[in-house]
């Protein structure tokens, strides 16, 4: 496990996040994702620390109304988010991280469009369980 640093554009909003050096990034297709490029990897809530700007942040929720997005609200960049795959844990997005300190990045599709058999067929949920 290693931490990660990491924070929306202008910096109103910074965490810190423990994960495995070996870092896991779902890259989904669902409508949001695709969009805004959401590349992430999961972690537990325990392992995630709000260091700065809950006031910065805002909510945004469709759908099934699950999945929490947090934006800023100066720069509008969600850093991270509870997912509707994960609601236990965060999906932060790889590219808000300052400095990565990671060993190795691998990436998975997960198919959003088709949420629920791809949820059924996927070993997404232990990443918020380690």
């Amino acid at each position: 496990m290693v931490k990660y640093y990491g924070g929306c554009h202008c910096r109103a909003v910074t965490f810190e996040v423990e994960a495995p050096s070996d870092l896991v990034v779902f890259k989904c297709n669902c409508s949001i994702c695709h969009i805004k490029q959401n590349h992430h990897f999961i972690v537990p809530e325990r392992f995630f620390t709000l260091l700065s700007g809950q006031e910065m942040l805002t909510e945004y929720r469709f759908n099934t109304r699950t999945a929490i997005h947090l934006f800023c609200k100066v720069c509008g960049v969600e850093s991270f988010y509870r997912p509707r795959s994960n609601p236990d844990g965060y999906g932060v997005n790889i590219y808000s991280i300052d400095i990565n300190p990671a060993s190795s990045i691998t990436y998975e599709e997960f198919d959003g469009n088709n949420w629920e058999e791809t949820k059924a067929n996927s070993d997404i949920a232990k990443y918020s369980n380690y």
